[in-house]
């Protein structure tokens, strides 16, 4: 009895402890990643040499994908093709140490918060979907070297990256000079384990993935769909709990879309529940991840003041969306002739992001509007940029709501009230200087949150 009613105790812990986990992740969006940086110079500095693939599923049948591959150029870190800032986004031009300079002592199972068995799932579901082969039985790329890092695509691709990073940073976990006690470390037993985590990159694999190709009868996307469900009923561990202690990141909308009603038990990893049915995925069980953002970060002491940001008001995307983003069109309608105010369409085509990271710099408030789901890269744009983000999006589940108050750097605004004549812009007329200042300074915190928690040593951060 006292068993049965522990159950729903630990299954809530290890809820906490997974979103503490993606919290710590998080940061490197917020923080370290600019719009010219994909992977932070940390990372590269102590990149070592990964001990994690020991082990294979023997009654999994491997039958090999053939994926196509893409232009080099389209999978080349950022960094590697610096993008203009007009002095407004921080720059990576300090030297990066080589690998192994810094000597740290392994991360220590018995000290970390949340210890997680990773499947060894074949290349295919993961860094086979960026191009990468390794040799024979060879599951996972070699990490000792920033070169044999399968890169993942750029555009509007990074913007549900959340799989790649939280995959990284378990193989990371075991390599013998991780420092500083991991947030997260990979065990090789799942019976030692809090959590049992699926490494199939699913927004990827929708977003290049999901058309059918000459003579398919189905895409690669369902294939990989079919035999992730196939395999996972087959084992074990997900029999033992009906899959209830799983966690699987299906940030894209679209992603995981033929199977999620056969692994919804699991923990899912998701952007919001805006495609989802309430039995499916909830609050309750399922974990709101943050967006990497896309405009670059602006560095503290280079933030524009009250009086620096001319633009009152800033919106630039797609502005014909369906469903509940049928709002962002009313909005044009009404805002688009207001003196203060830019509100355009925009893409991140041709100077796009570059438009929108100086744009964004330099207003006071900046629009997120729902759009064909209710939340969108657009919010941490805004919070990379310290623009006071202005929430129009009646159904948006937001990130770590438990630990950071949004009201204290956002505004939310009704959409009934958002579409009145008038009704926006006196609100954010009525927002003086004092009141905007207090949430610009709170913006400067959050986005460098990361400089008040240790985040995975793995990362070379602290």
């Amino acid at each position: 009895m006292a068993e049965k009613s522990m159950a729903p105790s630990r299954f809530i812990f290890c809820v906490m402890l997974i979103s503490m986990f993606l919290l710590v992740l998080s940061s490197l969006f917020l923080l370290q990643f600019s719009s010219h940086s994909l992977i932070p110079r940390s990372v590269l500095e102590l990149i070592i040499v990964n001990n994690t693939s020991l082990y294979f599923m023997p009654n999994f049948k491997r039958e090999q994908i053939i994926l196509p591959t893409y232009p080099s150029e389209d999978l080349n870190f950022p960094s590697l093709k610096p993008i203009e800032s007009d002095g407004l986004v921080s720059t990576s031009s300090q030297k990066t140490s080589s690998v192994g300079q810094k000597m740290n002592v392994a991360s220590d199972p018995t000290r970390d918060l949340l210890r997680v068995f990773m499947y060894d799932l074949p290349p295919e579901f993961h860094f086979g979907l960026l191009g990468w082969k390794g040799s024979v039985n060879q599951t996972w790329p070699e990490v000792d070297n920033a070169k044999h890092i399968p890169r993942y695509p750029g555009g509007l691709n990074l913007q549900h990256s959340v799989e790649y990073w939280l995959t990284l940073d378990l193989l990371l976990s075991n390599t013998a000079k991780v420092g500083k006690p991991c947030t997260a470390i990979r065990v090789q037993n799942s019976s030692q384990a809090d959590v049992i985590f699926v490494p199939f990159f699913s927004s990827l694999s929708y977003n290049r993935y999901s058309k059918i190709n000459g003579e398919e009868k189905i895409s690669i996307n369902k294939m990989l769909q079919d035999r992730l469900v196939h395999f996972l009923m087959g084992q074990k561990e997900w029999q033992r709990s009906g899959g209830k202690n799983h966690l699987i990141v299906a940030h894209h909308p679209n992603s995981l879309l033929d199977a999620r009603r056969k692994l919804g038990s699991a923990m899912l990893v998701l952007a919001d529940f805006g495609r989802y049915p309430v039995e499916l995925a909830n609050i309750k069980k399922d974990i709101i991840a943050p967006y990497r953002h896309l405009v670059g970060t602006i560095p503290r002491a280079k933030s524009a003041s009250y009086e620096e940001r001319s633009t009152l008001v800033y919106f630039q995307g797609a502005i014909y969306r369906k469903d509940g983003g049928a709002i962002r069109q009313e909005l044009y309608y009404l805002l688009k002739d207001e003196k203060d105010v830019h509100f355009t369409f925009g893409s991140i085509g041709g100077n796009g992001i570059n438009q929108a990271s100086h744009g964004m710099a330099m207003s006071k408030f900046c629009l997120n509007i729902a759009g064909d789901t209710p939340s969108s890269n657009r919010l941490f744009d805004a919070i990379v940029s310290h623009c006071v983000p202005v929430i129009v999006s009646d159904e948006i589940e937001l990130p770590f709501e438990d630990v950071l108050d949004y009201s204290e750097f956002s505004l939310f605004v009704r959409a009934v009230d958002a579409i009145k004549k008038g009704y926006l812009l006196n609100l954010l007329h009525s927002i003086k200087r004092e009141e905007w200042t207090k949430m610009w300074e709170r913006l400067k915190e959050i986005t460098h949150i990361t400089l008040s928690i240790n985040i995975h040593p793995s990362l070379g951060m602290q």
